[in-house]
């Protein structure tokens, strides 16, 4: 009894095993994770562009969204190639470690503030489609019957489109900019989490701990949010860490197309936009993004592939 004298649930003999195995598990997690290379290696790539986002205004030499000419830099050449006076650049001349790019700007100052918009695209992205698609999933996995046809039939419409030109149709229906570029791609994944929750949720809803929640009378809230939930989270997280990786790439492939970030925001895709007719006479122009495109989406997907390898109870027994 309570002191208000209604009767109290005691803990459960589950409940005391969570409290007792939690630290124990997350360590044994973690270190099944460390174990992969292939998820340190991520781990790293993705640390790398982390640390540059974080000291973009340290490490960047001039403003990205500013031309050297406006800066006062009289001499500055349009589509200038790189200049580093370590590697024999003459010193008489203002040192651009990437060049220039069409509008007199320092390209490595944009890559490093670019780091910033990627980075932040990805993880807010991502974390938009998983948060809606985790609660659409787990209530129709759980529900059943007619909600979960609602449901179901909902996301395979979505999924029924082409991904880029679903989102391509969002952006142009709200409007050119990268706010509306993430929406866009964030509703365009939503079935994927969806779908993948859903099929956890449905293998887990009918196991004996659940069985037992519902038996002694808990709540179906409870049961979602206390029992089946955290028992559902690997594969999202799984789908999450490689999904940040495909979020990148996407709205880069938009913002290529013009209807993702604006100018004179410092964004990969957009600067591989702006500077794609001068591949051959200005190549570092659309390789210095495309590199760091590249490097960051390896890293997402490299951890993505560790984390699936580490929590894959077959490979860690």
């Amino acid at each position: 009894m309570s002191s208000t004298g209604l009767p109290t649930t005691p803990p459960t003999v589950a409940d005391a095993a969570d409290e007792k195995h939690a630290p124990g598990l997350w360590r044994d997690t973690i270190g099944n994770i460390l174990r992969q290379r292939s998820a340190v290696f991520g781990l790293v790539l993705i640390g790398f562009f982390v640390l540059v986002a974080i000291l973009a205004s340290v490490l960047a030499p001039f403003d990205p969204d500013v031309g050297m000419l406006d800066l006062g830099e009289a001499g500055a050449i349009k589509r200038a190639a790189p200049c580093i006076h370590l590697l024999g650049c003459s010193a008489d001349l203002p040192q651009h470690l990437l060049g220039l790019d069409g509008n007199f700007r320092d390209v490595f100052s944009r890559i490093v503030f670019g780091a910033r918009v990627s980075l932040f695209i990805g993880v807010v992205t991502v974390g938009f489609a998983i948060v809606i698609g985790t609660l659409i999933g787990l209530v129709a996995g759980y529900a059943g019957g007619r909600v979960d046809n609602v449901f179901m039939r909902l996301m395979d419409v979505l999924l029924a489109f082409p991904s880029l030109i679903l989102a391509i149709a969002i952006v142009t229906v709200l409007g050119r900019s990268l706010v509306n570029a993430q929406l866009a791609i964030g509703i365009v994944a939503i079935p994927l989490y969806a779908r993948v929750m859903r099929s956890t949720v449905l293998s887990i809803r009918e196991q004996d701990f659940v069985v037992a929640s519902r038996a002694l009378g808990e709540s179906s809230a409870g049961i979602l949010f206390r029992r089946i939930l955290p028992n559902s989270l690997t594969p999202i997280v799984v789908a999450g860490t490689l999904g940040v990786a495909g979020a990148i790439l996407d709205v880069a492939a938009l913002s290529f197309l013009g209807v993702g970030a604006q100018p004179p925001l410092a964004e990969w895709g957009s600067m591989i936009g702006l500077e794609r007719n001068q591949l051959f006479s200005a190549p570092h122009l659309v390789l210095a993004p495309g590199i760091a495109i590249v490097m960051t989406v390896l890293g997402f997907n490299l951890l993505g592939d560790g984390i699936r390898d580490a929590l894959d109870p077959r490979l860690n027994r």
